[in-house]
């Protein structure tokens, strides 16, 4: 796939063609993406940082699996709100670099507004 528009037309027509659109609603999308992010945290859970870096092999495919299931609900749900993905994230980086300047966050990880 090229770009998200072409994987949003593909979700799509996926959905169609089973006539699963009348049990797609932003409800119902939101809570099957929460479960699908609960299988992607199981493939790290216990692993130390390095380790969590360092996956390969059926580890890396299964957990690239579980990556796509995440994408698929998110790009399923922004399709049915009407949201541009792409254009959100752009805004929220961008929204993100002013409330992180890099002058006073560089090596910090903390929140604004604690000091």
């Amino acid at each position: 796939m090229d770009s998200l528009n072409e994987l949003t037309k593909k979700i799509r027509r996926f959905v169609a063609e089973r006539d699963w659109q009348r049990h797609q609603s932003p409800k119902n999308l939101v809570m099957a993406l929460t479960a699908e992010v609960g299988e992607l945290v199981e493939h790290f859970q216990w692993l130390g940082e390095a380790e969590s870096r360092e996956i390969g092999g059926d580890k890396k495919r299964a957990v690239a699996m579980e990556m796509a299931d995440v994408l698929i609900y998110l790009t399923r749900m922004a399709d049915e709100l009407g949201i541009d993905l792409v254009a959100a994230a752009h805004e929220k980086c961008e929204r993100n670099d002013r409330k992180y300047p890099k002058e006073a966050f560089r090596g910090e990880y903390r929140r604004p507004d604690q000091g």
